[in-house]
């Protein structure tokens, strides 16, 4: 049934924000942009009156894309940034880098705050044994926990 995963979806709180730090801190690549309004959007969401942007942006390597979306009306609440590792629901979004040292620090130099700096994974719970596998965490703008990780 299921063939591959198409796109992620971010609900943001400023758009122009959120694009500048996924493509100028991140590296990604925006795709394009785009308005939703009208009955089909409040009939998808189910949400009366959606006036929204959003913008699709794209890793260096591909697929898939994340969807950074915007409401202008009608506005939902924030959640608070939770980086409790046993909270129910969608935790993270792992990044995958090539060097996460280099990454790491191209982080703090952008203002981004590091949970942690980046810790190994025991080399007996990585599935590509002997593979070694580095992460650290960090937030987005808007409290979104995303995750660098780096296999060596």
């Amino acid at each position: 049934m299921i063939k591959s995963i198409d796109h992620l979806n971010i609900v943001v709180s400023d758009l122009d924000r959120s694009v500048e730090f996924y493509t100028k801190v991140l590296g990604f690549e925006k795709i394009n942009t785009v308005h939703l309004e009208g009955e089909w959007i409040d009939s998808i969401v189910g949400l009366k009156g959606v006036n929204a942007d959003v913008a699709f942006i794209i890793a260096p390597e591909g697929e898939p894309k994340i969807e950074l979306l915007c409401y202008k009306t009608p506005t939902g609440d924030s959640i608070p940034a939770n980086s409790i590792a046993n909270t129910i629901g969608l935790r993270h979004i792992a990044l995958r880098v090539d060097n996460i040292q280099e990454a790491a620090q191209q982080l703090k130099n952008a203002g981004v705050k590091l949970l942690s700096e980046p810790i190994a994974v025991p080399a007996t719970l990585v599935a590509q044994n002997p593979v070694r596998k580095t992460l650290c965490y960090f937030h987005d703008p808007d409290g979104v926990l995303l995750e660098i990780t780096e296999y060596k």
